[in-house]
C-alpha cells in the first residue's frame, strides 16, 4: 500500500526522511526539519506513522510551497529575469552560463539548464 502526502505517493518500506524527499521541493535537510519541528522520529517507517502524526505532516506540507507552485514559481521568476534585458537575462538567451562561470573550456560540455520556450 502506497501511502499519499499532498498527492505524492510515498513508498511505505522508506524511513519518513527519505519518504518526505520525493515531493518536488523538500530535500533531506527540509525532511529533517520537519521531522524534528513535529517531534516524528526519522528513522521511522512510513508505515509506522500514526494517523495523527500523518495528519500533521499533511498541514505542515500544506503550507509549504511544493510541486506545481513550486515549478510555476521557479517558471515565473526566469521570465521576469528574461524580461529584464539585462546581462544575465542576455546569458539565459544565449544558453551560457551567467553566474561568472569560465566559458573558455567548460560551457559547451556542461550541464545544461533546461530552457524552454517562454
Amino acid at each position: 500500500m502506497n501511502y499519499s502526502i499532498c498527492g505524492v505517493k510515498i513508498s511505505e518500506k522508506k524511513n519518513i526522511l527519505f519518504g518526505l524527499t520525493k515531493i518536488y521541493g523538500i530535500g533531506i535537510k527540509l525532511s529533517n526539519k520537519i521531522c524534528k519541528k513535529l517531534k516524528i522520529d526519522v528513522k521511522k517507517k512510513v508505515f509506522n506513522l500514526s494517523n495523527i502524526e500523518f495528519e500533521l505532516l499533511n498541514n505542515f506540507i500544506k503550507k509549504i510551497i511544493i510541486e506545481n507552485d513550486l515549478k510555476l514559481l521557479i517558471k515565473e521568476n526566469l521570465k521576469r529575469i528574461l524580461n529584464l534585458n539585462s546581462y544575465k537575462s542576455y546569458r539565459h538567451k544565449k544558453k551560457l552560463p551567467c553566474r561568472g562561470q569560465r566559458t573558455k573550456t567548460n560551457a559547451k560540455t556542461r550541464k545544461k539548464m533546461n530552457h524552454e520556450k517562454i
